[in-house]
């Protein structure tokens, strides 16, 4: 029997101070995705952490979701084998984290984390209540005090090949034009003999997960494999690109039970 993934596609639109999104629905094999709503449930959020939050600390994060009216939301769908994703970006997108609060109940996601260094991050938690059709997304941005890290322009690869923990990596691409269908092929190798990796495994149900973030860090993509055909050393995502502009991937694969995590950056026209 041939096992799929349902492609995840979140395209959201996240305003500093609000968690309003735009979002493209998951698809169905016999689905075609549209740019319309697909039983996203309205969310609220309300995040707890230090007042004074440090660098190089261990932090508690909270994280309350509620319904529009103000009431915790008590049930959450398990997606890729959790009840939440958070993801943590620094504002020039050189520092990235997959993350997974644990539920405490009652709608209260708790975890705690070390952020590496001063500055400002931006944090998404991806979440699905209960009987809905598409992930909610909320988002807030957090100052970090210590030393901030040396700046890193966003400039896109001229080499979309590169050499992660013994693994070479490359990233091939068809159409990468904004608001069409572009698919994204990452091509894994043994950076010392050359040979294709073929022994990838699942990584949260998935043989493989992707995550995109727009320069600005406004425009944030979730997306998981087409197939769960096959363990590498090809696996090739579909997604769609809101706007124009420079974007940062980061691939993330498991191998002999090991996550690894490439980055890219591109440019889509």
């Amino acid at each position: 029997m041939r096992h799929f993934i349902i492609p995840l596609l979140i395209l959201s639109t996240l305003l500093i101070s609000a968690c309003n999104s735009i979002k493209v629905p998951k698809s169905t094999m016999d689905h075609q995705m549209s740019a319309t709503p697909t039983n996203v449930v309205p969310t609220n959020s309300e995040w707890k952490i230090s007042d004074h939050p440090k660098a190089n600390e261990e932090l508690p994060v909270s994280i309350l979701i509620m319904d529009k009216a103000g009431n915790p939301i008590k049930s959450f769908e398990t997606v890729h084998e959790k009840k939440m994703h958070l993801f943590i970006v620094s504002k020039d997108l050189s520092y990235f984290s997959h993350i997974h609060p644990e539920y405490k109940g009652n709608g209260e996601f708790d975890i705690t984390t070390v952020f590496p260094s001063g500055g400002d991050f931006k944090l998404l938690s991806e979440f699905t209540p209960k009987g809905g059709g598409d992930p909610s997304v909320e988002s807030k941005w957090v100052q970090i005090e210590g030393e901030p890290a040396k700046g890193v322009p966003l400039i896109p690869d001229k080499k979309l090949t590169k050499v992660i923990e013994d693994k070479k990596i490359s990233l091939s691409f068809v159409n990468l034009k904004a608001g069409e269908t572009s698919h994204l092929t990452f091509t894994i190798h043994d950076a010392k003999t050359n040979k294709p990796i073929k022994d990838l495994e699942p990584y949260l149900g998935a043989m493989g997960h992707a995550v995109s973030m727009s320069g600005d860090a406004e425009k944030y993509l979730h997306i998981h494999p087409m197939t769960m055909e096959g363990n590498g050393p090809k696996v090739t995502f579909m997604t769609i690109f809101p706007d124009k502009g420079i974007y940062k991937i980061w691939g993330q694969f498991q191998q002999k039970g090991k996550v690894f995590t490439v980055p890219f950056v591109i440019r889509v026209s």
